[in-house]
Formats: C-alpha cells, structure tokens, sequence
C-alpha cells in the first residue's frame, strides 16, 4: 500500500488514527486482517508491504530479516554531497533524555547500519537523493543524512521543520516472490515543490 505521511502504523499511547484503524477494509473477506510486514516512520510516506496470512508473513518476515526485499527510498536534503554517489557506514543506537526524549545517534558501540546513495538531481540548497539502505535501522536514513551534514528537508528529529514535512518517501519496493513483486509510490502532492527544486518532474 502507498501509507500517507503523519500516519503511524500502529496504534500510539496517545491515540489518534493509525493504520490499524484502516486494517478491517483491507481484509477483503479474509478471516485475518492483514499486518504490516515491515517498518515505515510516522512521517515517512511510501511503500508498505503487508501480508494476509501466516505462511505470507512468514515468508516475508523473512526476505526483510535477510536483506532480500530491495527497498528504494527518495529523500530532499538540505545542502548535498559533493560527489554523485557513496555509502554511509555508521552505527546507530537509540538514546533518551527527559528534556529532549528519544532519538537515534550515531556511536561507535550501536548497531551496523548501512545506507547506499547517490544524487538523482540538485537545486538551490537542495538536493534529491536515491537512498538503498542496506540494514533497517530505527530512523537510519534520516540519520546518517544528518550526521553527513545535510539533514533531509522538513525532518523536525534531526534537522529543522519546512513546508510540506518530512521528504522522505520510500519510492519502491522489489519482493522476490515467485513471480516477484514490485512497487513504486508516487510523490505526494505535499513533497512536489521540494523535489522539482531539484529537477523532479512528474510523469505524464
């Protein structure tokens, strides 16, 4: 499915909607409702794969769990890499504070994180990225984004809040299922300005 950004996936201590609310109209007549095989932020929009039946979780449970689900990301960052690609190769844990709450950092003693880029176009300050994240890290491209120095446009956790929020959208996703599956979201209205800003223009 293509999840709207500021939807969480599941239910929060404090309420509000959540993809959970929409899962009895994805059922389609089966007996089990059908549940998110991955993880997708809050404010990340994009492409989430959810499976129907226990044998189908199972069985992508396990292509996430092995790196075989090959999912493609496109994100607006504020400045840019001087280079057209590279990977980033840096830990990450979580850390908390009462002022500031949780976050994710990188450390030296956190887990592997692995992220693929490289530039799909440039503008003024800004630039439009293909992410290929290689782990699944909490936050991980959003992090390793900002400790490069150019934190993603609208990210209110690691850089500063802009119109149309976070430009973060998980563009594609290949599954290899027999056939094999694949899946591209398309950008939100919301993200539009900021990716033409960098040469994105929208297929006829």
């Amino acid at each position: 499915m293509d999840k709207p950004a500021g939807l969480p996936v599941h239910a929060g201590p404090r309420g509000g909607a959540s993809l959970e609310d929409f899962l009895p109209w994805l059922a389609q007549g089966k007996r089990h409702l059908p549940q998110p095989a991955h993880r997708l932020d809050t404010d990340t929009a994009g492409c989430l794969v959810l499976g129907r039946t226990k044998p189908a979780m199972a069985e992508l449970g396990g292509f996430f769990a092995e790196g075989r689900a090959k999912k493609t990301y496109w994100a607006v960052v504020v400045g840019g890499p001087a280079a057209q690609s590279g990977r980033i190769d840096l830990p990450l844990r979580k850390t908390s504070s009462k002022a500031a709450g949780w976050r994710m950092e990188t450390h030296p003693e956190g887990q592997p994180a692995l992220t693929r880029w490289r530039v799909k176009g440039r503008g003024e300050g800004l630039t439009w990225l293909e992410l290929r994240p290689e782990t699944g890290r909490t936050h991980q491209l959003r992090v390793h984004c900002a400790a490069q120095g150019w934190p993603m446009l609208g990210d209110p956790f690691y850089g500063q809040e802009a119109k149309g929020g976070l430009h973060l959208l998980a563009r594609a996703i290949a599954l290899p299922t027999r056939p094999p599956i694949e899946a591209e979201a398309p950008v939100p209205p919301a993200m539009q300005a900021g990716f033409a800003a960098c040469g994105w223009r929208e297929a006829a």
